[in-house]
């Protein structure tokens, strides 16, 4: 009976090892190994929470048609820098996202310092399979002056 119970298991533990990844992102840190990434992304996972998680959600993926994603998104990863300055002054006017067209104002967190900006954008670009590697204070300082 030990034995059937003992097959049994090994088979359960290999099916759900098999099954495909959920189509829900995670905002999982587990996957950062490097130590200087991970002490920005910590920070960052925080401020973005406490920023910008309300209209983008916690795991990036937006609010409909209304709020575009962040996960997956063609438009965050295509530029960095644009990034920055969206974070920080806001932005205004229609933009398309994964081919779908989004027009609501995103507001300015002109409170938010370069350091709390880079620790967010370290977050964001290195989770979800990404690995852009720190963005730091001084990166944004010069995404912000172009």
């Amino acid at each position: 009976m030990n034995k059937l119970i003992f097959a049994f298991a090994i088979v359960i533990i290999g099916l759900n090892s098999c099954k495909p990844k959920s189509s829900n992102p995670e905002n999982t840190l587990a996957s950062i190994s490097d130590t200087k990434v991970l002490q920005y992304a910590i920070e960052g996972k925080a401020l973005y929470e406490a920023n910008c998680a309300n209209c983008h959600q916690k795991n990036g993926t937006g609010l409909g048609k209304l709020i575009p994603p962040i996960f997956q998104s063609d438009y965050f990863l295509e530029d960095v820098p644009r990034t920055a300055k969206i974070i920080k002054h806001g932005q205004k006017g229609e933009i398309i996202v994964n081919g779908v067209a989004y027009n609501q104002e995103m507001p300015a967190n002109s409170k938010l310092t370069n350091i709390e900006i880079a620790h967010i954008m370290t977050y964001l670009y290195n989770i979800w399979g990404n690995e852009m590697g720190v963005i730091d204070a001084t990166m944004v300082e010069d995404y912000l002056k172009n």
